[in-house]
Parts: structure tokens; sequence; C-alpha cells
């Protein structure tokens, strides 16, 4: 998949600032997250030998309760002694959890996204120097009166092997605060959405055990809380 360029006019004063005030955005909402965890992640495909990928996302979220908008930082990293080869990470949404852009990334064809997914994006990470992380701002909208959830698997550029797979995991509260500017959500918190009946939680995420991703060759199989994505092509072509 190719990147996506963001639209802009170089050149231009009135461009230069208002891509300085569009920096400033992303940064901002990504402040304040708390720690990076790697909770609901797991091996898939072993590494080659010295390297270690692992992605972080944040132990807390906002989200606006008018705009329904939030913002969530996306980290994958080499904790490894020996620099990666060329590796991509996928950013993908289930139920309220919808993610709407990813900065440097291209979004993912509805038809390519694995069942019960909404939406999801790739980022093209390239080699990944050992001690090396890169991080990718994400937006997204979160649909409260629902259950919502986010996966990062760290696959080879071609698909065929996916090193890490931090997720389906949630986001959630079980204290709604509906009038309220924001609600905070913390990861691996299953929601409780403050509406009539809202003790039952919708059903979403993996709704069965093989979830085909399409054209990207990946699957998403539910183990246990979480869910390991591979590539059935790979393990097909050896």
């Amino acid at each position: 998949m190719s990147s996506r360029r963001w639209a802009g006019i170089t050149g231009s004063l009135v461009t230069a600032s208002f891509s300085a005030v569009m920096m400033l955005s992303w940064t901002a909402a990504a402040d304040d997250q708390g720690p990076g965890s790697e909770k609901g992640g797991k091996v898939v495909d072993e590494a080659p030998a010295g390297v270690r990928l692992r992605t972080l996302l944040p132990e807390r979220i906002s989200v606006d309760n008018s705009s329904k908008k939030t913002a969530i930082t996306a980290t994958v990293k080499n904790e490894g002694t020996k620099d990666s080869d060329g590796i991509r990470l996928l950013v993908v949404g289930f139920g309220g959890l919808k993610i709407t852009d990813v900065r440097g990334c291209s979004a993912i064809a509805e038809k390519d996204l694995p069942e019960g997914s909404n939406s999801g994006f790739s980022c093209p990470v390239g080699p990944l120097a050992a001690g090396k992380s890169t991080s990718y701002a994400v937006r997204a909208t979160y649909d409260l009166s629902k259950a919502g959830k986010i996966c990062l698997p760290v696959q080879s550029t071609d698909g065929k092997k996916t090193f890490w797979q931090q997720g389906p995991v949630p986001f959630g509260t079980t204290n709604p605060s509906p009038n309220a500017p924001a609600t905070p959500l913390l990861l691996g918190t299953d929601n409780k959405p403050a509406a009539p009946g809202g003790d039952e939680l919708p059903k979403t995420g993996v709704g069965r055990d093989v979830l085909p991703l399409g054209a990207a060759g990946a699957a998403l199989i539910a183990v246990g809380a979480a869910g390991v994505w591979w590539s059935r092509r790979g393990r097909q072509e050896t």
C-alpha cells in the first residue's frame, strides 16, 4: 500500500503557518496520555535473531463528548540488538472506536479489513534500528454508547509474517461522564456505556475464530482476551 500524502501548498507564508498549527494540534492531542503500555500484546511469528519488535499504546485517552473525537499515540519499537528489515504497522479499529486518520499512513480498503473491524491504516515503518522507536499520531472517533477496541499488528512489508500484535485491546471506562466536556478512557478496560441498558455491552471486536484481511493476506484469530494476526498466505507458500 502506498503512503498517503498530506495535502498542502508549499511556498506561502499562510500555508506554513497552517502547517505549524496542524503540527501543534497533533502534538497537543497526544499529550498527557500516560506511559506507553504493551498490554494485550504477544509475539506471533518469530522475528530474525537479535530483533525484538513491540508496540505501545497510551494508558489513557480522552474522548470529547461533543465531537466524539480522540487522539491516540501508537508506537512501534525495536528492543533488540540488531536492526530489523522493512516492517509495517497496522492500526485497526473495532466497535465504538473508529480510526479516521494516521499521519503518514494509508487507509486499508474496506474489502481488506478483517471481519468485525470498521477502519484501519497501514504505516510503512521501513527498517527499524536496534533500540529505536517510531510513533504515529492516530486520530479516531469513539461512540461512547458502545465498547471499542484497537489492534496494532507489526508485520513484514509483504504482510506474510506478523512479528507482534497488540490487541484487539479495549479502551473504556466503568464510570461514564456524559455531562462532562470529555470522558477519560483507560487501556484494557471494557467500556460501560452511559445509556439505558448499558450494563450489557454490545459485542465488538472478534466475532468469529478467523477474520480474513482480504488482499493484505492476514487473519485475526481470537485467543483468550486478545487476537493473533498472522499471514495465512505466507504459511501456505512455505
